[in-house]
């Protein structure tokens, strides 16, 4: 039987997404601050998992490590520590950013493990630092759910796409900075030096994730800064002559000039006969345009994936 995908309401699911954006913030600036840099940023970005999404493991100074899911079945930031510690803040609705982080911090400092990380939101204008964000905000468990149902949906049609490239790529994760689920191939060759200028993004983080060429596609479903319906996109660094034209499928892709990435609506996939197949074909479409107007050497970088 196929799965039916969630319907997506942007007033309804938004500000629920807008709040889960901020406290995933937390969980990714603690492990820039206490985790050694791995090329692309990989080692700071979150991964989808049954229960939502959750960190890498992190070293505290002691021997012992820890991991902290955002858990959108439990509906709290959950720790679990290496000498079998467990403890949680709950996320409810009407709670602040700043309590939240108070609370935070205050778990991570129960359990004698780091807490002291950058504390304003990245790729935000004008963000509030997290202690002194006083507004309510909402939380729907539902809009919660819908999110992780949507996850749960998307991964293992990004994971049977990237299973398809033997070059070097990215997992399939997910960036707290924008809010988004990515995955990224590489050429090998070296891109020229991006221009930066991504708002509350150092530029060398930029610089250094755009390295060298890429094509790269994702699932964006709005973040704290912009409430939206949610996306999937596509898009090229360098942008070889001619990508912006390319014809892509399905019909309902197109090439967004405002954002300089082809675009794929989520309605579109989720009311598909074959939503997977649909997803599946806007990846391939976008990544196979980029490939060859870049002259990729793409008989070395593919394979037929492997079973299942």
């Amino acid at each position: 039987m196929s799965a039916t995908w969630p319907i997506f309401h942007v007033a309804r699911d938004s500000p629920t997404i807008a709040t889960l954006h901020l406290v995933s913030q937390m969980l990714g600036k603690l492990r820039v601050a206490h985790a050694p840099w791995v090329n692309h940023g990989w080692h700071v970005t979150l991964h989808p998992v049954a229960s939502g999404l959750i960190t890498d493991l992190t070293a505290a100074a002691d021997g012992r490590s820890f991991t902290l899911a955002l858990d959108l079945c439990e509906h709290a930031i959950i720790l679990r520590v290496s000498d079998g510690a467990s403890d949680r803040v709950a996320l409810t609705d009407g709670l602040t950013v700043a309590g939240l982080h108070r609370d935070f911090v205050a778990m991570l400092d129960r359990h004698r493990l780091p807490s002291r990380f950058h504390g304003t939101p990245n790729e935000i204008p004008d963000a509030v630092p997290f202690v002194d964000d006083h507004a309510g905000r909402a939380y729907d468990p539902v809009s919660a759910e819908r999110l992780r149902d949507m996850l749960a949906l998307i991964v293992p049609v990004f994971a049977k796409f990237r299973a398809g490239f033997l070059g070097k790529a990215s997992p399939v994760h997910f960036f707290w900075g924008s809010f988004d689920l990515a995955v990224t191939r590489f050429s090998g060759r070296v891109a020229p030096r991006h221009s930066g200028g991504v708002p509350g993004l150092p530029d060398r983080v930029t610089r250094e994730a755009y390295s060298h060429e890429v094509s790269s596609a994702g699932f964006w479903p709005g973040n704290a800064a912009m409430p939206t319906a949610p996306i999937f996109y596509s898009y090229a660094y360098p942008e070889p002559p001619g990508y912006r034209d390319a014809v892509i499928a399905p019909a309902e892709g197109r090439f967004d000039s405002d954002l300089g990435e082809f675009v794929l609506p989520y309605d579109a996939v989720a009311s598909a006969a074959d939503p997977d197949a649909t997803l599946l074909a806007f990846l391939q479409s976008t990544y196979v345009a980029a490939a060859d107007l870049a002259h990729w050497d793409r008989p070395a970088l593919e394979r037929s994936p492997i079973a299942p």
